[in-house]
């Protein structure tokens, strides 16, 4: 499966989409669904948050994945018992195999500063493991 999805990062990349917005695009595109105001509004999470190099937007991206099948989206709707768990395992997973959260310690440079441009490599494949990772859990 990493041939296929890191086909898709690659494509949708190329598309112009950032980190946050392919994750999603990934899981919308696998139940043959299409939601392009959620896709636009990730965005603004996509760089570490608004482009600050904070929190990792491919982590945001990860959770609200487990938010589109276990969250609360209806008024009559409630979350699923282990959306709880699920959230923590992969936020846990993710600290663990990346060693941090902020977008700026794993890709080691600041994007903007620096006027570097290996981080697409190492969030592209940041993106492959996490997908795999949140379609698993």
């Amino acid at each position: 499966m990493s041939n296929e999805i890191a086909f898709k990062v690659f494509k949708l990349s190329a598309l112009g989409y950032c980190c946050t917005q392919i994750m999603l695009k990934m899981a919308l595109d696998e139940e043959g669904s299409n939601n392009e105001d959620i896709i636009r509004s990730a965005n603004g999470l996509c760089n570490g948050i608004g482009g600050r190099q904070s929190t990792c937007g491919i982590l945001i991206g990860g959770i609200m994945i487990i938010g589109l099948y276990a969250g609360k989206g209806r008024d009559d709707e409630y979350y699923k018992e282990s959306y709880g768990n699920m959230v923590h395992e992969f936020t846990s997973w993710f600290e663990e195999k990346f060693e941090s959260m902020d977008c700026i310690d794993i890709i080691g440079v600041n994007k903007f500063d620096d006027g570097e441009s290996s981080y697409m490599l190492k969030c592209g494949d940041i993106i492959i493991k996490s997908y795999e990772k949140v379609i698993e859990t």
